[in-house]
């Protein structure tokens, strides 16, 4: 006999082995499209963006949200033939506001300085290991002896 335990806004169901291995009866329920907790992706279906997708990686929230929206927003729904090209000033808006705040949102020359190899500093870069000498090729073809030398006899065979 199956039970039913509430966590939350959570739903725990324990059935037995029998339970589990006859048919569901369960009837699918169709997905609302207006549901605000759904996970969609970056672009919703009605175009729009979705500042809450994951795929931002928190870049629509903190200091630099708004100017970050702003630019990204105005390069979605650009309309030129270079696309975003009439953005130039929102994205230096938002370049300008992440200097500000380096320790949030660092520079790729930040991350390599924190951790990594400087293209700055070549004491810090993994030198090559020096190349390993190769020993000379053993030639495993019949040596050609010089002319004046005689070829060698076959003495197995006496007589």
């Amino acid at each position: 006999m199956s039970s039913v335990k509430e966590e939350g806004k959570d739903r725990v169901i324990f059935v037995t082995k029998e339970e589990h291995e006859a048919p569901s009866n369960a009837e699918l329920v169709e997905e609302d499209p207006d549901d605000p907790y759904e996970e969609r992706g970056l672009i919703l279906p009605n175009g729009e963006i979705n500042w809450n997708c994951p795929c931002l990686g928190g870049m629509a929230s903190g200091p630099c949200g708004a100017s970050f929206k702003e630019a990204f927003s105005c390069f979605h729904y650009s309309k030129e033939e270079v696309k975003g090209s009439e953005c130039l000033e929102q994205f230096r808006g938002m370049q300008e506001c992440m200097q500000r705040y380096p320790e949030l949102y660092p520079q790729e020359d930040d991350k390599e300085t924190q951790g990594g190899p400087s293209e700055k500093d070549p004491s810090k870069h993994d030198s090559a290991p020096e190349p390993t000498p190769t020993p000379p090729v053993q030639d495993s073809s019949p040596s050609t002896a010089p002319a004046d030398t005689p070829p060698p006899s076959n003495s197995s065979a006496s007589g």
